[in-house]
């Protein structure tokens, strides 16, 4: 009986991970969702949303590291001056992995439809919980 008490116990806790996971990695999605749908309307503020208004953010692309929220929009209004070139954003989620009960990382692929010239590329992407939010930390996008 002991047994069968413990294993229900097990179950029970698995279902209530995976449920949490699951609930996650769903208000993750809708954050890339909100912010594919401010870059196709050229919203830079409203793309940087999702990520952490923080020194301590981390951006990794072509040009090195970028470190902080604001250096990283100076840099997206640079490298995307107008709607030409920050065009229509889709993107393909290949993994979101839980590496804590508050981070998981997101593997993608992106793909920009645009007037100057289409572009295409992959990210890794760290989200933590903040505050009750999720919220990019690191973003590496080549």
């Amino acid at each position: 009986m002991k047994k069968l008490i413990l294993l229900i116990c097990l179950v029970s806790a698995f279902n209530g991970y995976s449920q949490t996971e699951d609930k996650d990695k769903k208000a993750i999605q809708k954050v890339l969702k909100s912010q594919r749908i401010a870059w196709s309307k050229h919203n830079m503020e409203g793309f940087m949303e999702g990520y952490w208004k923080s020194d301590s953010l981390k951006f990794y692309g072509h040009n090195g590291v970028t470190l902080g929220w604001d250096n990283t929009f100076d840099r997206y209004e640079k490298s995307y001056p107008t709607k030409d070139h920050t065009g229509t954003l889709s993107y393909k989620i290949n993994d979101i992995t839980q590496l804590s009960p508050e981070v998981y990382y997101v593997l993608g692929e992106f793909h920009l439809k645009r007037e100057v010239g289409n572009a295409d590329g992959i990210f890794m992407l760290i989200f933590k919980k903040i505050d009750g939010k999720w919220k990019i930390i690191a973003d590496t996008s080549a």
